[in-house]
């Protein structure tokens, strides 16, 4: 795991600049750690093919092959795209969780637990208000 707080990240901006490329709600999950309220995300009951990228970089971060309903109320998913992600020991609400985000931006994401299902087992619990979602191409017959 790495610490998000030490690591220089490919994406840098000042606080001014996030503040003018997010929302406020994105700025909140993404740069302050927040956490949106559960079932607020459309992104949640969503079900089309595509890819879920990072809404502060653009990063790939989940495919929609790896989504499923954890009935939590927030997007989750079982893997992350290779590469996407990084995870950190996140010890805050007097509690300890893994910290979910972005490995290009290290923007917050959400949290992954161990309580998800096969292949991995692994459920990370995204905050829909940090991610895009970008329909697959339609082919055309």
């Amino acid at each position: 795991m790495t610490s998000s707080k030490d690591k220089q990240f490919e994406v840098q901006k000042t606080e001014a600049e996030w503040r003018e490329t997010l929302t406020s709600e994105q700025f909140h999950v993404l740069r302050k750690h927040g956490t949106e309220r559960a079932g607020t995300s459309p992104l949640d009951k969503n079900y089309e093919s595509g890819t879920y990228t990072c809404a502060g970089c653009g990063t790939p971060l989940f495919t929609s092959d790896t989504k499923f309903n954890s009935r939590t109320g927030w997007p989750s998913f079982f893997a992350p795209i290779d590469g996407g992600v990084e995870t950190s020991v996140d010890r805050s609400l007097f509690m300890t969780r893994v910290e979910v985000h972005c490995a290009r931006c290290g923007g917050h994401l959400g949290h992954v637990f161990s309580d998800g299902p096969a292949p991995t087992g692994q459920r990370y619990c995204m905050n829909g208000v940090a991610l895009e979602f970008n329909p697959a191409e339609q082919t055309q017959a």
